[in-house]
């Protein structure tokens, strides 16, 4: 099994981000779960790559060749560089069998709900988890809820994204 975890390709302001992203990657090979992740060397990507590296578990990256020298290629990993965003996001999809989205930002958030909608539209089938750890995303959970009371997203197509507090929860969810 794989995961493909979304998350930052910066730190953030608040070390408990870079833990939780190290505490994930190690958690993930433990579990004999195999990473998929946007390949950078940097920020929660990184961090997420090191820590299931360090505990002997598979990593694969997959970044387009534009964002290389940006987000700073992880060379330790099974690396994939392709040409474009669309072909990025389709590889780590016919890699994953998972979806996550820890910490991050417009491209964590961006790529996550990518994969809701092909959930949705059944073109893939698939967990899509979000790692609420700290409750990082209760913001977001709650503008879901929102669309959902204003009839935008019905009772079906909410259960598609599932939030968890704690990291043990998603690893246990992952490993149902």
């Amino acid at each position: 099994m794989r995961v493909c975890v979304y998350c930052g390709s910066s730190a953030g302001n608040d070390p408990r981000f870079a833990a939780v992203a190290r505490a994930f990657g190690a958690a993930l090979a433990r579990a004999r779960i195999g990473v998929v992740y946007g390949g950078g060397r940097v920020g929660l990507m990184g961090a997420v790559a090191d820590a299931a590296l360090d505990a002997g578990g598979e990593v694969i990256g997959v970044i387009p060749r534009f964002l290389e020298d940006r987000e700073v290629a992880h060379r330790g990993v099974d690396l994939r560089v392709v040409e474009s965003m669309h072909e990025r996001k389709q590889l780590m999809s016919e890699l994953s069998d998972a979806f996550v989205a820890l910490p991050g930002g417009f491209g964590t958030f961006e790529e996550f709900f990518e994969i809701v909608t092909w959930v949705q539209l059944r073109l893939i089938d698939a967990p899509c988890i979000i790692a609420n750890v700290d409750g990082y995303y209760d913001a977001l959970v709650a503008l879901i809820d929102g669309a959902v009371a204003s009839g935008f997203i019905n009772a079906t197509n909410r259960a598609i994204v599932e939030s968890y507090a704690t990291l043990d929860e998603v690893i246990a969810r992952l490993t149902r």
